[in-house]
């Protein structure tokens, strides 16, 4: 199954992509009289009863209408740095031998296909074609072999950077990677059971066109159920939060020499199975 938000920024409504692969609207068909595909909506027993609704008898939802992030009120956005060998070595950096935690701000969250803004003063704005991890249940202090019972499902995300921010002016990753549109999510969630083995998925993102990121995740250094397991002993997840998952190489940071991103360029990316994005770089302004 595959849920999604649809509509303009701040006013989204709950969506599926129907077997004829239209999208439709959910609007006053979630469970218990429930307005969004938040946490709440995530549980085994929400979304089985949104499997249940029979997707073609819902509105038609008009063809280019926008689509907003694909979960709403995130409450806690969790990345993974450096989770691929080959991405480590091209940043000049060790493999961890524990994953690598920082946070996103929430407000970094957008729609797939929003514009990217470049803040004012970035320099080395940078992109990364990430597996997104969407948490069903709460996990505290879980074993690996229990992590896939958080899981409600995947959706992929674009982990923006600014490598001046993050790595050269002090203090945690985080400060460079928060940013408004620096959190790109969706088309769409979907859900664990449609996905299957989240360990061979194909990723890809280019830029202007051109050939930028490949790789799969099962290249991964930490698997998903590794990092849920991991996570969930430092910090307590809950239904609707995302963990982003490292990205393959191909950033660039790595390219030789290093090439960034600046206002009208676009990236254009994808996994398997859980769709594409493309967003537009774009100056800030007031």
């Amino acid at each position: 199954m595959k849920l999604l938000r649809h509509g303009a920024v701040g006013a989204e409504k709950p969506g599926l992509m129907a077997t004829d692969g239209t999208i439709r609207d959910l609007s006053g068909h979630l469970p218990h009289g429930h307005a969004d595909l938040d946490g709440a909506m995530l549980s085994p027993a929400a979304l089985a009863a949104i499997a249940a609704i029979d997707s073609g008898s819902l509105p038609v939802v008009a063809a280019g209408t926008r689509l907003g992030p694909c979960v709403a009120n995130v409450g806690q956005f969790v990345a993974i740095g450096l989770n691929f060998s080959d991405h480590a070595a091209e940043a000049g950096m060790a493999v961890p031998t524990e994953p690598i935690m920082f946070m996103k701000a929430n407000g970094s969250i957008c729609g797939p296909n929003d514009d990217v803004i470049k803040p004012p003063h970035s320099i080395k704005l940078d992109w990364e074609v990430e597996l997104g991890i969407v948490i069903g249940t709460k996990a505290q202090y879980i074993e690996e072999a229990d992590a896939f019972k958080h899981v409600a499902g995947y959706c992929l995300v674009n982990d923006v950077s600014e490598r001046n921010f993050q790595l050269e002016r002090g203090g945690t990753w985080s400060k460079g990677k928060g940013a408004e549109t620096f959190g790109p999510i969706g088309p769409w969630m979907v859900t664990k059971d449609e996905v299957g083995d989240p360990q061979d998925l194909e990723m890809w993102l280019d830029l202007n066109g051109e050939k930028a990121q490949r790789g799969n995740t099962k290249t991964m250094v930490f698997g998903v159920a590794q990092l849920v397991a991991y996570v969930s002993h430092y910090m307590t997840l809950f239904p609707g939060d995302v963990i982003t998952t490292g990205t393959p190489p191909g950033v660039g940071m790595g390219m030789k020499p290093p090439r960034f991103l600046n206002p009208g360029d676009v990236m254009t990316l994808g996994i398997d199975k859980l769709g594409e994005q493309r967003q537009r770089v774009v100056a800030w302004h007031r």
